[in-house]
């Protein structure tokens, strides 16, 4: 697949691997759509692409959910078409289940799970329309396992499988596909952002999200598997990665590993 003659919307773009696949995608001639809710920080990500001109910016709030119909609207109207949406907007947390409040629990699913879907159906009856489409959702190798200190953002990762895998099965015969990304640990300030028990950002890096992979290398290998339009992708270092397969085959074994492992 060339990207030369397809509109993206990227939304999350304003920092992180949202920004790294902002420029990778304009080194391929992608014609973009930045979305965050930070309009000041979209401009430099638009500025730093190789053809800012063919980039449009539209704010917009994952948890504003009632807003994001005409957000979509406004995106299709950019160009008179989208035809990738990458669902790469969220947040993060660290804190013990105990520690955090229902209203952090509630947040979490309002940005990354509810506004996901919400603006994935604003997009979907342009994509049955066309008969085309490609959405692309960021989850997370912790949709696949949990791990101690986020178990609300391993709740909301989850439940994007359990919609895009069920949304694949619907929307296979319209000739729509759906990308699930699962990062491991990425060098970026998601983690700086994760919210604390009372909600409020956490304000410094993980070691293990300083020791992640290279957003700029993220974002080569995410649009690599975007080209081939795979199903589902896990882009992380070794014991990321193998943790989802101990998991899945030998249970009881992750069980115990879990406990031990530092996920700081």
């Amino acid at each position: 697949m060339s990207f030369s003659d397809k509109i993206i919307w990227i939304t999350g773009a304003s920092s992180g691997i949202g920004k790294a696949l902002a420029v990778e995608l304009s080194n391929q001639n992608a014609t973009l759509i930045l979305s965050s809710r930070k309009k000041e920080d979209l401009m430099l990500v638009k500025n730093a692409c190789k053809n800012p001109d063919a980039i449009k910016i539209i704010t917009l709030d994952l948890e504003k959910h009632s807003t994001l119909q005409t957000k979509a609207d406004k995106a299709i109207a950019a160009f008179g078409t989208i035809d990738i949406l990458i669902n790469n907007g969220g947040i993060s947390q660290r804190s013990f289940a105990k520690d955090t409040s229902l209203e952090v629990d509630r947040r979490i699913i309002d940005i990354n799970y509810l506004g996901t879907v919400a603006l994935t159906k604003a997009i979907l009856p342009h994509f049955i329309k066309r008969k085309s489409g490609h959405f692309v959702t960021t989850s997370s190798i912790v949709g696949k396992i949990g791990t101690p200190l986020r178990s609300s953002y391993a709740a909301s990762k989850h439940a994007l499988h359990g919609f895009f895998d069920s949304l694949r099965a619907e929307i296979y015969k319209d000739n729509i596909a759906v990308t699930l990304i699962c990062p491991g640990f990425v060098n970026t300030n998601i983690s700086k952002n994760a919210l604390t028990g009372n909600g409020t950002p956490q304000q410094k890096m993980d070691t293990a999200t300083k020791n992640g992979i290279a957003p700029n290398t993220f974002a080569k290998l995410m649009v690599k598997s975007i080209q081939q339009r795979k199903e589902e992708v896990y882009i992380s270092g070794a014991k990321e990665k193998l943790g989802v397969y101990v998991k899945r085959f030998i249970p009881k074994i992750f069980s115990v590993l879990i406990r031990k492992m530092s996920v700081t």
